[in-house]
């Protein structure tokens, strides 16, 4: 027959062991809506910048943006920044805008940018220039 105090002890005993259940089961990671930066910069990105680009403009892109480590380092950067951002409805798409992709794509399609030897261009209105990546270059994440 158990007193007072050795049902108070299984009761925290319990509660305990059940606390501990559950914080051992780590909440799931959001999955990627883009499997890697190559599918966000060609499904993405390069859609929704449609500047005018070329060597008879300011602005400058080249279509093989991934022979650029300074391009893959800031599109990744961007990438991710995107991923984590979409799963805020109310200002994410806002903050990623103006502190994320204003900011680095200002720095990649500007004359003295790393694309500033490019020769590649469009047309007014077309989505940025693009070069499929090397096969296995950019694997899929969420695979």
């Amino acid at each position: 027959m158990l007193n007072g105090w050795d049902e108070a002890e299984e009761l925290i005993d319990a509660r305990t062991e059940q606390a501990d259940d559950e914080a051992a089961v780590e909440p799931e990671e959001p999955a990627l809506y883009y499997g890697s930066v190559d599918e966000f910069v060609r499904e993405y990105l390069r859609q929704l910048y449609r500047r005018r680009v070329g060597p008879n403009t300011t602005a400058k892109w080249a279509a093989e943006w991934w022979r650029h480590p300074e391009a893959i380092v800031r599109l990744e950067a961007l990438w991710r920044t995107w991923e984590h951002l979409r799963l805020d409805p109310a200002t994410g798409m806002s903050v990623w805008l103006r502190d994320h992709a204003d900011y680095h794509m200002g720095v990649l399609l500007s004359a003295d940018g790393p694309f500033r030897k490019s020769e590649d261009s469009n047309r007014d209105g077309d989505p940025l220039p693009y070069t499929t990546p090397p096969a296995g270059m950019f694997p899929d994440m969420r695979n």
